[in-house]
């Protein structure tokens, strides 16, 4: 196995060729059923388990994302299941975010351990309002005693933006709601994206479905194109500061990200593909443990080195 172990200059990551792949592949088809890439499940491990702490993994955690995410919007966009409206919302507010959110993680928080208290208290609050909503929708089908199914059917019509409402049609349902706080949800959840290094959509399909309780059927292709497009942008801000922060890592590793990305692009394309046949609680309950997971590992990690 010595055979296949590889060193990369930038991080300077000793690792087995075909790990990053395969991590990412088995991460990536569970997490982007609910719209997240996997980005924030792979920051942990190139961390923890790779010991890369350097700024610039966050910058290659958004060259991830480049790689990864068109296998699964094609998909999206291919059976009609992209809220354009939705998408370009998350765009817009995100990317001032992550542009600010990089300048933060660089300039305040080039320390890992608190890096990594930081990303777990705001893990910690997504995983609480995930486990929350699952909660009441199991309550509530034992309650009614009805079975959980999927919809029959999953394309996204009527799709309406303007400067004061959202709107589209699913599912035979209507759903409107203010771009405003759109456009405030997605900025401060930018920053935080930015920071973290996983684009600002990435977390994002979370607070959608819990806060406007959009369909994660219907909310997972927007969020997804929304993490491709910011994290463009994260990997220039990022590849620009390095040239202005010469004492640290600061540019991506796009070998490395490039190993990844590739076993991100199967696994999203595949997680797509699968989405439509799995019920919605349980694609929650899989966001959910893992968010929380990382959530804790991160918080109670900062309080045991005190």
């Amino acid at each position: 196995m010595d055979y296949f172990n590889v060193v990369f200059a930038v991080s300077g990551v000793e690792t087995n060729l075909f790990l990053p792949p395969l991590v990412a592949f088995f991460i990536s088809f569970f997490t982007s059923m609910g719209g997240i890439s996997g980005a924030f499940m792979l920051l942990p491990f190139q961390m923890n388990f790779l010991n890369y702490t350097a700024p610039s993994v966050s910058g290659t955690n958004q060259f991830f994302n480049m790689v990864a995410i068109p296998s699964s919007v094609w998909q999206f966009v291919r059976e009609k299941r992209m809220v354009w409206p939705l998408t370009w919302a998350v765009i817009i507010g995100t990317l001032p975010g992550v542009v600010v959110g990089a300048y933060i993680r660089i300039e305040y928080l080039p320390d890992p351990r608190n890096f990594k208290f930081f990303v777990g208290l705001v893990l910690s609050y997504v995983g609480i309002r995930l486990l929350n909503d699952v909660i009441k929708q199991v309550k509530k089908r034992k309650k009614s005693g009805s079975v959980s199914k999927v919809p029959m059917d999953l394309s996204v019509s009527e799709t309406r933006f303007s400067l004061r409402r959202i709107e589209f049609k699913f599912d035979g349902e209507k759903y409107s709601f203010s771009s405003f706080s759109v456009f405030l949800l997605c900025l401060v959840v930018g920053i935080i994206g930015g920071v973290y290094g996983i684009g600002g959509g990435s977390i994002i399909a979370p607070f959608f479905v819990t806060f406007f309780h959009i369909p994660v059927y219907a909310v997972a292709g927007a969020a997804l194109m929304g993490t491709f497009v910011t994290s463009i942008a994260g990997v220039i801000v990022y590849q620009i500061l390095s040239c202005f922060y010469t004492t640290v890592s600061v540019s991506p590793d796009w070998s490395l990200g490039f190993l990844f990305g590739i076993g991100g692009f199967c696994g999203m394309y595949l997680g797509a593909r699968c989405q439509k046949y799995v019920p919605a609680y349980i694609i929650k309950c899989i966001l959910c443990i893992c968010v929380l997971f990382v959530a804790g590992n991160y918080v109670l990690g900062f309080f045991r080195q005190m």
